[in-house]
Order: structure tokens, then C-alpha cells, then sequence
């Protein structure tokens, strides 16, 4: 994935190819996430996300916005990842926290701890004392885009994060959602890049899809479900209810081996598995 030339300067921030060379050298989660924070790499969505960070709504006017890219929200060793699209504008994007201060959070982290995945069902802001357990919540493009529709390129640009990411969760991860189509599109070809076997053709998207990935040389098999996006269009014409999305991520924490709570959760269910494993398959 890193297409530099090792014998030359590593490329600036504002550099496309910044993501592919810095994000396959991140040695943990935190350094990842900091890493991400200070990317440059897609001109648009810098624009945008500072115009925006410039000129809040008036609901949030007094407010310091975020207005860089949002890294990824949860425990390093979860078992469970949900990667849906790009922060929000006005949520993610002024909030500097993932899925937190719009619409869409408002009704994944109320599933979320419906599910036991989430200490309290509501997410305002970074500090609110919201924790994850067992779960991790990242975007395959990081920064809020223009009309919530980042580019192939920018997806392409932005995908060594998703990458790293995942790669960091380890053979602990088990089982990942895709939030809506755009978050299926860009994940899977993630998986396939990282040695994943992918069925050919590659299923097409859809709320409630299960593929299940073999095992590799230095992984277990994978859980990759489909879901729906909690989106304000989505939600309000009934295309999503809350039950079915209470029911699926119970469902995703299941085949995850978080059974009915986060890894983590104060009373929560053991993780270790026969064989010291962190989940059981």
C-alpha cells in the first residue's frame, strides 16, 4: 500500500500519498488516531471541513469546531468495529468524535447501549464520559465531505487509515458492520488488500447480509455484516427502525463474542476464549 519511494523524503501531510505511507507505520491505535487527526492529504474536504469549522450553524454558534479529520472512537482490543460513512458537518466534524452530535449518533449510540456496547445512549460531546465496550466505531473517509459524498479518490486516498486500523485491532477483531452502501464499498476491498478471500462476485450490499471470511495464516475467520445507515432519511421513512438495528448489532456482538455486553463492561461477559484467544470464534 505505501507507494513512496523509501530512498526519498517522506511526503508532507497536504501530500495524497501521505495515508499510504504514514498509516502502515503506526505502531498503535493512539499514534494512528494522531496521525490521522493531522492529515492533509484530500484538498476538498480540507476546504470544506475548515469553511465549515469557520461558520458554524447558529445552534452552535460560541462553539469551537473540530475541523480536522475525526479519528476512529472505541478500545483497542475490541471485537467488534462498525465503520459507517464520513463524520457529519455540524457532528463529527464540529464534535471531533465519531457518529457524536448528529442524528445519526443519536440513534447508533441509543442502539449501541441497548445492546450493552455503550455506557449511556446518548453522545454529545468528546469528554461526555461515553465509553464503548467491546466496540469500535471508524469511517472509511475521516473528514465531513461536501454534500456527505466524499469521492472514489478521496475514499481511495483515505483508505490506508481504515487499513491500519483494522490491522491494529489484531486477531481480536471478529466481526465488522458496514453502515450503508458506502461503507460496504469501501470495506471490503480493505479486507481483500489486507488477505481476506472474498467470494467472487463480491455480494452486493444489504441490511442483514452475513459474510463470513475464512481464517488466514495469522487470523480467524471474520464476521462482515451489512446494515443499513442510521441516517435522518433512512430512520424517518421506517428504510431503518431502531429495532432492526438493535437486532442486527446484537446480532454482530454475538458472532464477536461479546454475547450480550461489551468485553470490558463493569459485570460484562469474559472475552477469553479456550485457547487465551480474545473472543471466541
Amino acid at each position: 500500500m505505501d507507494q513512496t519511494d523509501p530512498a526519498g523524503p517522506p511526503p508532507d501531510r497536504d501530500d495524497a500519498a501521505f495515508p499510504a505511507h504514514r498509516a502502515p507505520r503506526c505502531r498503535g491505535l493512539a499514534e494512528l488516531d494522531a496521525e490521522v487527526s493531522g492529515c492533509r492529504a484530500c484538498p476538498r474536504l480540507v476546504a470544506w471541513r475548515e469553511e465549515v469549522a469557520a461558520h458554524p450553524r447558529a445552534a452552535y454558534r460560541g462553539e469551537e469546531y473540530w475541523g480536522r479529520p475525526v479519528p476512529g472512537f472505541g478500545p483497542s482490543d475490541a471485537a467488534l468495529a462498525v465503520v459507517g460513512l464520513a463524520p457529519a458537518a455540524h457532528g463529527g466534524n464540529r464534535t471531533g468524535r465519531m457518529f457524536t452530535g448528529d442524528a445519526s449518533g443519536d440513534v447508533l449510540f441509543a442502539a449501541l447501549h441497548a445492546v450493552g456496547l455503550a455506557s449511556r445512549p446518548t453522545a454529545t460531546h468528546r469528554g461526555d464520559g461515553l465509553e464503548l465496550y467491546g466496540v469500535r466505531i471508524t469511517a472509511p473517509v475521516h473528514c465531513a465531505p461536501p454534500q456527505n459524498r466524499p469521492t472514489p479518490a478521496e475514499r481511495r486516498t483515505c483508505s490506508p487509515w481504515l487499513a491500519s486500523e483494522l490491522a491494529l485491532l489484531g486477531p481480536g477483531l471478529r466481526a465488522v458492520v458496514a453502515l450503508g452502501g458506502f461503507g460496504w464499498q469501501a470495506l471490503l476491498p480493505v479486507l481483500a488488500e489486507a488477505g481476506r478471500p472474498l467470494p467472487r462476485p463480491r455480494p452486493a450490499f444489504g441490511h442483514g447480509v452475513h459474510l463470513t471470511l475464512p481464517a488466514t495464516d495469522r487470523l480467524p475467520p471474520l464476521h462482515v455484516l451489512g446494515c443499513y445507515h442510521p441516517s435522518q432519511r433512512n430512520t424517518f421513512t421506517g428504510v431503518l427502525t431502531f429495532d432492526m438495528l438493535v437486532e442486527l448489532l446484537a446480532r454482530a456482538a454475538g458472532l464477536a463474542g461479546l454475547g450480550d455486553g461489551g468485553a470490558g463492561r463493569p459485570g460484562g461477559p469474559d472475552r477469553e476464549g479456550p485457547e487465551g484467544d480474545q473472543g471466541a470464534p
